[in-house]
């Protein structure tokens, strides 16, 4: 099939690439001319693994194309993805002006029938202004379609090729057809495509990132809880998601959710409620759960040394807000630094993927370090804020005698408590009982 793929962000290239790799010749589009060069220029300007492998071998074959030629595209292709970003607006908001312009753009560049696709994850009823904007600037036919993604960043390819399902939201027989045409070779496997209303496939997307997103307040309410009564909540956690019906996965506890999904589609989940007459409570407790759950790691520093840190130093391994990415949107790094800051501390940070785009957030505020031992060096203690794989086995007796005190905040449990009190570390985590240093329960 030709494929246009209208926004080569996250998404977009994510999935024109994977749609490339089936045999499909598709030509992504984007308004950013310096993007769109770098990526003709084989530069990939986001950090997701096997992506560049993909990119590199399709545009070779001449499948995939990078242009900021909308008109040509819309004209050269049969299915249309919108798959530009819907930022937040100050009241939760979703912001279509992004989703309307391409609309728009489309409708003027029609040449015959058209399948157009909402692959960006936009509120119910978006298909109906879709629809509308385009039919005010053509007369060809076409349907709208939604798409919903459900792409974890850092295993995105993965779940584009082999996904646990395909949401499909169509009115129209033929558009159904061509949807299920395009989608059959990712779920040879059994997994099923799943036709439905627009509206319910619209709804569908911020329904499950709803519920991940509680899961995860949850488990983080029950580990604060942990820490009060005692209880460890690692052995709570194994003891809940071996229940089948519950599983293991967004179980775990930490410093709370972020990146481009969670926090906004959260939001405007909620948003649509209010402008339905209907009160999400409890999403409106996900959301407070998760904002405080964000300054839990900086309360136990504040807690050890006091409120007062000017004077000291503090290591933080892990910017970006989950591994295998360097997205930083609404990460709690952001929070747990600019805290240590505002108490007067020094902060020497790393991240494998992330610092780049930590520099452009932070300036010159917090030195960045070539590797994890040179953040550590010197530094009154370690906080452990992004669980990278390379962070999980590191040289202790190298890390304590960098450390002017050896003491760990760890965000995310990477560490069993025993071993750390045996080696000499104080030893904070996340709703479990500290052996060292750490808090005791209340009585």
């Amino acid at each position: 099939m030709k494929i246009c793929v209208i926004g080569s962000g996250y998404v977009g290239l994510v999935a024109g690439t994977c749609f490339a790799e089936t045999g499909n010749d598709v030509i992504c589009v984007d308004v950013d001319e310096k993007k769109i060069d770098m990526l003709n220029s084989g530069v990939i300007p986001i950090y997701e693994p096997g992506l560049k492998e993909l990119v590199d071998r399709n545009t070779k074959k001449g499948r995939l194309t990078f242009s900021t030629d909308i008109d040509k595209a819309v004209k050269d292709s049969l299915i249309l993805f919108i798959a530009v970003g819907t930022p937040p607006g100050e009241d939760g908001s979703s912001d279509l002006k992004y989703v309307l312009a391409v609309a728009k753009s489309i409708g003027q560049s029609m040449n015959g029938y058209k399948v157009v696709v909402d692959k960006s994850t936009v509120p119910v009823g978006t298909a109906d202004l879709v629809r509308e904007t385009i039919k005010k600037h053509t007369n060809h036919s076409f349907d709208v379609v939604s798409n919903p993604e459900f792409l974890k960043e850092g295993m995105a390819i993965d779940d584009f090729m082999r996904p646990d399902r395909v949401v499909i939201g169509a009115d129209d027989s033929k558009a159904e057809a061509l949807m299920k045409d395009l989608y059959s070779p990712f779920v040879r496997t059994g997994h099923p495509i799943l036709i439905m209303d627009v509206r319910s496939a619209e709804m569908t997307k911020y329904a499950s990132n709803a519920l991940l997103a509680t899961k995860i307040s949850f488990m983080n309410d029950i580990a604060n809880l942990c820490e009060s009564i005692g209880a460890n909540v690692t052995m709570v956690r194994q003891g809940v998601g071996s229940d089948r019906r519950i599983g293991h996965q967004f179980l775990f506890p930490g410093v709370g959710y972020g990146g481009s999904c969670f926090p906004k589609d959260i939001k405007a989940l909620i948003h649509t409620a209010t402008k339905y007459g209907t009160k999400l409570k409890i999403l409106d407790a996900v959301e407070e759960v998760n904002a405080n759950q964000k300054k839990v790691l900086l309360n136990k520093v504040k807690k050890h040394f006091g409120d007062d840190l000017s004077g000291m130093t503090f290591a933080v391994w892990g910017l970006s807000f989950k591994p295998r990415t360097d997205d930083m949107r609404e990460a709690p790094a952001i929070i747990i630094i600019n805290g240590l800051l505002e108490a007067g501390a020094k902060v020497k940070a790393y991240d494998p993927q992330a610092m780049e785009v930590a520099k452009e957030i932070f300036g010159d505020t917090i030195e960045f370090t070539a590797d994890e031992f040179e953040a550590s060096q010197d530094a009154d203690a370690l906080l452990i804020v992004t669980e990278w794989n390379e962070f999980r086995e590191p040289n202790f007796d190298t890390l304590k005698q960098s450390l002017k005190k050896p003491v760990i905040f760890d965000g995310r449990n990477i560490y069993e408590s025993r071993k750390m009190d045996a080696m000499g570390f104080d030893y904070y985590s996340i709703g479990r009982p500290e052996i060292n240093g750490g808090s005791k329960p209340k009585k």
